[in-house]
């Protein structure tokens, strides 16, 4: 294998186990043992397990915001049906196989420091959510499009929350009602 594939081995591994385990409870042995590589592979290309969870993150955060973006646009053919399509983009990943809550609420989780890199790192994952349904918003024409994509990504994350630590599968549709009043109210 390539020096760089097997880099993008370990990130791929890491990435399923902190996702399904929580970055502190998942030990770099377990990485390495899972990745099928040594010690030293594993060292030349992260010097630590901090260094491995920020590229994990970034890695996710990318993934996830094509994927989300790309079932957005599948789903809504107008600016105003993707607005709403976002909740049903939360309903298929929340009732996916893989579904673990939120990989970067988590993070804020583990990592509490504000200027943690991993904190960092969620935060703007986050940001950058919220800059992509102010698009949406002011794509479909509503009178103020910061506030209600504040108000969507409020519902957004309650209902990934919701999903993840209760179980509640109907958590985006559940969510997807109430931002049809903040959406219908913004026309």
């Amino acid at each position: 294998m390539k020096k760089n594939s097997k880099r993008e081995q370990i990130v791929d591994v890491a990435l399923k186990l902190f996702y399904k385990d929580g970055f502190n409870a998942t030990g770099v042995e377990k990485i390495r043992e899972t990745a099928n590589v040594s010690k030293k592979t594993l060292y030349n290309h992260f010097k630590s397990k901090d260094e491995l969870i920020l590229a994990v993150l970034r890695r996710r955060d990318e993934q996830f915001r094509n994927n989300f973006m790309r079932t957005v646009e599948r789903i809504g053919k107008t600016p105003q049906e993707r607005l709403e399509a976002v909740f049903d983009a939360c309903d298929e990943w929340f009732n996916s196989k893989d579904f673990c809550g939120c990989m970067f609420i988590n993070a804020a989780a583990e990592f509490t420091e504000a200027d943690n890199p991993c904190h960092v790192i969620a935060a703007e994952h986050l940001r950058l959510m919220n800059d992509y349904i102010t698009g949406l918003a002011k794509d479909a024409g509503v009178e103020n499009p910061e506030k209600l994509a504040e108000q969507i990504s409020f519902l957004m994350e309650g209902a990934t929350v919701q999903a993840h630590v209760s179980g509640d599968k109907d958590a985006a549709q559940k969510a997807k009602a109430m931002a049809l009043v903040f959406i219908n109210q913004s026309a």
